[in-house]
């Protein structure tokens, strides 16, 4: 999503600079202007391309303000109950708070929460994953410029968060998501930051919904089908019948107020993003080919990347996994990753699964989160770093034992900076071990979802919680410690060739702060290719995530990363100290199993 932030605390940039080939496809050189948006990104995967015939949706957040993932429990609602929707006038379009009915019941739901968009009310959401199996994501769409000129000042209604936020906790399937936010654009506006749209899937189909600012509440929604790759990088739609059918949905003036407007003419096809939107800002790039180094916005095309996604079939999770992680997109700015398979057997809900990156997949790894997980591990849950206004106030004492612990996203954005001041020398290293870590992982949840069904099965609710919470304890701790052996083996060896790396900064003349203590902030009109990225020219040494097709993770690629537990397992060691989260030899016994194949493998060092 388009992000305008206002984000206190101090990030530390290590840019690399890396040179790509040229993109073998030509087009007219672009007039200068306002650098081109490249926010948040989704993919959804239709089931006759994947390997299992289950459909994927993943991808992730762009906002540079802190994250942490939650696990929001079904509420029953009182009678009357209303929830705060829209913005504040600080929002750079800007709103007026309202309150809307609450449902009777809200579902629970999965999510990575953030905690910054100047205006609008944090916690902030992008989607996730639902009980009912709908998973959600929520991608920036910019509007035509003069809908962005005439929204209403101040505007009402639910943001972008707020209607991502009642899809997850009311809808049972991905269309009912598209009509509930329709409707509720339809009774009570919309408050916009220029055009967002939203990806939301099931077992079954997807659905693109593509909201306008304006003012006019204008939105139309596409249905996905078992044949279709979709990429929303910016999310779109394309032509539209100007009678809504059962695969198309809309508020009932979209093609009217286009007609008034001489945007659309009568007789000629109504295509949304040529009547509503703006062109894509990236240019068209060959599968398998590499961006052109002079586009501001590489690989902003959604079209290329579909077709690049379709030919990964049969497309797996590791590979939907890969896709989100892709350093070709998964830098600084990306907030979290999130891939969801869309199973329509599991035996419970509460095996539903969101594999979850709490911080840019490129450096960090996915932990499978499920549905009857009922904590999450305090590392993982809000701390205060990027978080807004956390350098001008103090601490609320509430939460002073959550902040005193190590916080998940701030370590692996650490190891982002480290990895990615020379990629060359370590993304493959860092890759590897978060790939093998994940692998280990697949190999292992089958029998965690096997003993949490027969619980399930026996009427045992609770306990089959208690074994997927558990699992993922176990599975988020281990992958923190395999992250902070990995930011400490990249930083020495780092610290071996040559040193750290000093800031270039220029010192004005007069002035006597050093380099060191200069602003790190990077200036907002720079590209995305100024940020924080590995990417080193199409992706991997070896090319990106079509190029590394068939070669997945193998535990034996995870370094030995457990020293002064006698071999066990972080997450044994916390287990055990909290008391019996692992209960018995044969789950501790499997583990240092697991550890003594690894240290066969390769070495991180």
């Amino acid at each position: 999503m388009r992000r305008r932030t206002a984000t206190a605390g101090v990030l530390g940039l290590l840019l690399a600079l890396v040179s790509v080939a040229p993109a073998q496809a030509a087009e007219a050189p672009r007039p200068p202007g306002p650098t081109p948006p490249d926010k948040s990104f989704a993919v959804y995967i239709g089931a006759n391309h994947t390997a299992d015939g289950h459909p994927f949706l993943g991808g992730f957040g762009h906002e540079p303000s802190s994250h942490w993932v939650d696990v929001v429990p079904r509420r029953q609602h009182p009678p009357g109950a209303t929830m705060p929707v829209g913005a504040t006038a600080e929002a750079e379009l800007p709103g007026e708070l309202t309150r809307i009915p609450q449902a009777p019941e809200t579902a629970r739901y999965l999510t990575s929460h953030y905690s910054e968009f100047v205006g609008f009310p944090a916690p902030l959401t992008n989607g996730g994953l639902n009980e009912h199996g709908v998973a959600a994501r929520d991608v920036w769409s910019d509007s035509r410029p003069e809908l962005v000129e005439q929204t209403p000042a101040p505007q009402r209604g639910p943001t972008y968060s707020d209607l991502s936020r009642i899809a997850m906790e009311r809808a049972h399937t991905a269309r009912e998501a598209v009509e509930i936010v329709g409707g509720l654009i339809d009774r009570y506006g919309y408050t916009t930051y220029g055009g967002n749209s939203h990806l939301f899937a099931d077992a079954h189909e997807g659905w693109v919904l593509v909201e306008m600012a304006g003012g006019q509440g204008l939105w139309a929604a596409e249905r996905l089908g078992p044949d279709d790759v979709r990429v929303s990088y910016p999310g779109y739609i394309g032509e539209f019948p100007t009678t809504p059918d059962a695969d198309h949905l809309s508020s009932p003036n979209l093609v009217s107020y286009a007609a008034e407007r001489g945007w659309w003419r009568p007789g000629t096809p109504f295509d949304v993003q040529q009547v509503y939107g703006t062109p894509f800002p990236g240019r068209p790039v060959p599968v398998g080919g590499v961006a052109d180094p002079a586009d501001p916005s590489p690989y902003r095309h959604p079209p290329s990347l579909e077709e690049e996604f379709r030919r990964l079939a049969p497309v797996t999770l590791q590979d939907v996994q890969r896709i989100v992680r892709d350093p070709r997109w998964s830098d600084d700015r990306s907030g979290y990753g999130q891939v969801a398979e869309l199973a329509d057997d599991v035996p419970d809900p509460g095996l539903r699964t969101l594999w979850l990156a709490v911080t840019a997949a490129a450096t960090a790894p996915y932990v499978p989160f499920h549905i009857g997980t009922t904590e999450v591990p305090v590392e993982y849950r809000q701390h205060r770093y990027l978080t807004h206004d956390s350098a001008a106030e103090y601490l609320d004492p509430q939460f002073a034992e959550q902040e005193a612990t190590e916080y998940a996203t701030q370590t692996f954005k650490r190891l982002m900076y480290a990895t990615c001041a020379r990629p060359e020398q370590y993304l493959g290293t860092v890759t590897a071990a978060f790939e093998g870590f994940e692998a280990a992982a697949v190999q292992e949840l089958p029998d965690v979802q096997r003993r949490a069904a027969e619980r399930y099965a026996a009427g045992d609710p609770a306990g089959a919680e208690r074994e997927l919470t558990a699992a993922t304890a176990r599975w988020a701790t281990d992958g923190l410690a395999l992250g902070n052996h990995l930011l400490d083996d990249v930083l020495a060896r780092s610290r071996a060739d040559g040193g750290l790396r000093e800031p270039e900064v220029a010192v004005p003349p007069g002035e006597t702060v050093g380099a060191q203590s200069r602003s790190m902030t990077l200036r907002s009109e720079e590209s995305a290719r100024d940020r924080v990225n590995c990417d080193l020219g199409g992706g991997w040494a070896d090319g990106g995530t079509l190029a590394r097709k068939g070669d997945y993770g193998d535990p034996a690629d995870v370094p030995d990363h457990r020293g002064g537990t006698g071999g066990l397992p972080a997450w044994a060691v916390v287990a055990a100290a909290a008391g019996g989260l692992v209960v018995g030899g044969a789950v501790v016994g499997g583990a240092v199993g697991w550890t003594a194949r690894r240290r066969g493998g390769k070495s991180g060092s």
